[in-house]
């Protein structure tokens, strides 16, 4: 067997990677699918599109590197967390759009949970906030919206599942639903401590049970993907969120050690090991993975809005043809000139956890260029990745001694060198920014045993650059005031 494929169905395309034995990109193919607002705040997606998209790339994968199904030793799964489909056991169909992790649309199921008093719980039980960001407000919004989905719920017709779950329904055609640990955990309803749903809140949401996934070890079996889709069977042996894969993917076995994944929204997961740590400034507790019996978490702090800002500049404004072409625009200008972009499209996330905040752009003049705009956009994705390592400090009494990154956005050498001028701590990007990817590959590889055991991935992240801070200690803590400051005006901007 020459490859493990690697299925990384992302919030704006859906990808496939073929890895190597020595952890190399032998082929990747790409698709955007659509995205779709139909009330502000609101973010859906096709099901279908999503399925369709990713087996496209994953036959085009294997075409790229003139492979077949017969070549590859098994499938890993990471996905868009959160992202919620509600479909039909029988027919397969999706019975709504997919409510993505971004989407506003539950604040009032979130409100009236909050004002039944189940806060407390919620955090005790889940290791997570109230809040639309996780799916357990999104299936009874769906149940709510679609008529005779309850009673269809309560008889068994219907299945619920994160956007993993659905991929895994599509590739076995029906014969698995399931997911695992990571994943579970960010649902809202499943308990970390006793590993299991939490009966309580499927109360007092009105979730049947029946509708929901078997919960299985990250790294294992999830039986195979149906030989019609790429030629032969292949077994799926692999699953994560794909926060938690980049944090398996960089390394992170370790208590202690974190990275921060740029991509549509930030996000920071610092390992904690066998113990589950709350915190007491805005991040959440969460699964890391659960290998072979044994239980691993994290501290985790997400933004929501990242590379979508820099998305948002190219195809809401038209200010730049590619991504790429940022770097040099803001580059190209000393400073921001006092502007400050805050893109609380759909709200914040950690530490504020504020659903009703807006984007708000701070400092406007009228010496504001282009490039002003777009250094301050690529300066928020910093500015909220500090807040997160902010946290992480104040929880764990001690910062980072230095931050590993990934993701797309991480590729934007002006963002890096910013981002360690304004955390003040050095940022070590791989030489290959394909982690989450690879996360996903390393836990159907070492189920399968295409790699013997941890060790043996270790020289597949290999450093490409590290940054170190230059900017006076001052200047930084200067520019980061300000940046609070323009918080401040972005929240609570919706009324309720």
């Amino acid at each position: 067997m020459r490859f493990v494929l690697a299925l990384d169905q992302g919030t704006t395309s859906s990808r496939a990677l073929l890895f190597d034995h020595a952890g190399n990109v032998a082929a990747v193919e790409q698709h955007e699918f659509g995205q779709h607002y139909r009330q502000p705040g609101w973010v859906e997606h096709d099901p279908a599109e999503i399925w369709e998209t990713q087996l496209r790339a994953a036959r085009g994968a294997l075409g790229e590197a003139g492979a077949t199904a017969r070549d590859v030793a098994a499938i890993g799964i990471t996905n868009q967390r959160e992202t919620t489909v509600v479909w039909d056991r029988r027919s397969g169909e999706p019975i709504h759009p997919a409510i993505v992790w971004q989407s506003r649309q539950t604040t009032p199921i979130c409100d009236d949970l909050r004002s039944r008093g189940l806060e407390a719980h919620v955090r005790e039980r889940t290791g997570l906030v109230i809040d639309a960001y996780f799916s357990a407000t999104k299936v009874r919004f769906i149940l709510d919206a679609v008529p005779g989905a309850q009673a269809r719920a309560e008889r068994g017709e219907l299945a619920f599942g994160t956007v993993d779950a659905w991929l895994l329904h599509r590739l076995t055609k029906g014969r698995v639903h399931a997911t695992e640990f990571s994943n579970a955990s960010r649902t809202m309803l499943y308990d970390v401590h006793a590993h299991a749903w939490d009966e309580t809140l499927l109360r007092e949401l009105r979730i049947p049970r029946a509708m929901l996934p078997e919960v299985r070890d990250s790294s294992g079996s999830f039986g195979a993907a149906d030989a019609e889709w790429l030629g032969a069977e292949i077994p799926i042996a692999g699953v994560a969120g794909d926060q938690q894969a980049a944090l398996f993917g960089q390394g992170c076995f370790a208590p202690g050690s974190a990275k921060n994944t740029y991509g549509t929204g930030c996000f920071l997961l610092m390992n904690t090991g066998e113990t589950a740590r709350s915190s007491k400034h805005g991040l959440v507790t969460t699964i890391a993975w659960g290998i072979g019996g044994r239980i691993d978490y994290a501290l985790e702090g997400s933004v929501f809005v990242a590379g979508a800002a820099v998305q948002w500049l190219r195809d809401g404004l038209g200010l730049v043809a590619t991504a790429a072409e940022t770097e040099g625009l803001a580059a190209g200008v000393p400073d921001s000139a006092g502007v400050y972009f805050v893109p609380a499209f759909v709200g914040l996330g950690a530490p504020y956890w504020d659903e009703r905040a807006r984007g708000t752009i701070v400092g406007l003049t009228r010496g504001t260029t282009r490039a002003h705009l777009v250094r301050a956009a690529l300066e928020s994705i910093a500015y909220q990745s500090r807040d997160l390592v902010e946290c992480l400090a104040a929880d764990a009494g001690v910062a980072p001694p230095v931050l590993r990154v990934d993701g797309g956005a991480s590729a934007n050498d002006f963002l890096m060198q910013f981002q360690a001028d304004v955390l003040g701590i050095p940022v070590r990007r791989p030489a290959g920014l394909e982690v989450t990817a690879l996360g996903a590959a390393a836990l159907a590889g070492l189920a399968t045993g295409f790699w013997g055991d941890r060790a043996d991935l270790e020289s597949a992240v290999r450093v490409g650059r590290i940054f170190e801070p230059k900017m006076p200690a001052d200047r930084r803590d200067a520019l980061y005031a300000g940046w609070r400051r323009a918080v401040e005006r972005a929240r609570e901007w919706e009324v309720a």
